[in-house]
């Protein structure tokens, strides 16, 4: 049997849920008879009808207003922005409905926010970016960016089982590239829990999304040079599992923290300072941030490349800190 790709291991995740709950449905820029951007919904308007997989018109506040709305009526909406770029135009009800609304007056807002996100596809300024921080800042949602097939999957279905809003960070370049084994039967990834992807001794690199490969592959180098380093996958980045990174920190006394998202009020700050006030006394050098530079993304394949964080970039900056 092939291995399952990220992609289709979300696709797996949904139609699993939709077979499990007649609660859950979609909703979406060409998600039924195009069958997605990137074909994660193919074949589901055959399998569950027009009722359960809706064709929207490209109006992202409206599909999340829509999917809110459903939600306190009983339904889990999927609702999936095709890039998450475009997640800006549903913002507001995001941050200030969804994201409130239990607080205010204790309703549940049972949404998944589907947002394919980021770089390496050559896609320019408006459909590469990774916005993950703007939503880590508010309350009463939970943000997820897997970087495993077996991840993908799980943590959909934790998602979409989930009476808290949430936003899913689905990397583009991860789609296709990324494949593995997965359980013939039914299993969910918990929300809010790291996993150590990689055991080692020496320094720590924090790390989520596609940055978790790039940090493996650093390690590996890293490892030949004999620095044992282990890479933190955070998975979910609110909540954030500080237990998982504190001991971490405290194992290998050096950090990097690398994110894909530009530098500036990106998650690295938060969990830099973090580390910072709650394990000081365990660090034997700063701790290091990683990240691209704060410009858009760069439409020009060589500029893209120079701008996204890349293992040449993370083993430099290792070395640096094995030394300090």
């Amino acid at each position: 049997m092939p291995a399952t790709t990220y992609l289709e291991a979300i696709r797996q995740g949904i139609w699993e849920e939709m077979e499990r709950d007649p609660n859950v449905f979609l909703l979406g820029e060409d998600i039924g008879i195009y069958g997605g951007a990137f074909k994660v919904t193919q074949g589901m308007l055959e399998r569950f009808g027009d009722k359960r997989v809706v064709d929207t018109p490209i109006a992202e506040s409206a599909i999340v207003g829509a999917a809110i709305g459903a939600s306190f009526m009983g339904l889990r909406p999927v609702a999936e922005m095709q890039f998450a770029d475009f997640i800006t135009c549903g913002f507001d009800q995001i941050v200030n409905f969804a994201a409130k609304s239990r607080y205010r007056w204790n309703a549940p807002a049972p949404i998944v926010v589907r947002a394919p996100s980021g770089g390496g596809i050559h896609g320019g300024p408006y459909h590469s970016q990774n916005p993950e921080a703007w939503f880590v800042h508010t309350p009463g949602l939970k943000v997820i960016t897997p970087a495993t097939a077996y991840d993908a999957k799980g943590l959909i279905k934790a998602a979409i089982r989930d009476n808290d809003p949430v936003i899913f960070f689905e990397h583009k370049a991860l789609y296709r590239r990324v494949k593995e084994d997965l359980p013939e039967g039914e299993y969910t990834v918990p929300i809010g829990k790291a996993r150590v992807h990689r055991e080692g001794r020496d320094m720590s690199i924090i790390t989520y999304g596609a940055m978790v490969h790039v940090a493996a592959e650093a390690a590996a180098q890293m490892e030949k040079e004999g620095v044992s380093t282990e890479v933190i996958d955070l998975r979910t980045l609110l909540p954030l599992d500080e237990e998982t990174i504190l001991a971490s920190v405290r194992k290998t006394s050096k950090v990097i923290v690398l994110h894909e998202a530009t530098i500036t009020g990106g998650i690295g700050g938060e969990i830099a300072a973090r580390i910072t006030e709650k394990a000081f006394e365990w660090l034997d050098g700063p701790v290091v941030r990683i990240a691209a530079p704060d410009t858009p993304v760069p439409y020009s394949p060589p500029l893209e490349e120079a701008f996204l964080p890349n293992t040449a970039t993370v083993v430099e900056r290792a070395r640096r800190l094995a030394a300090y």
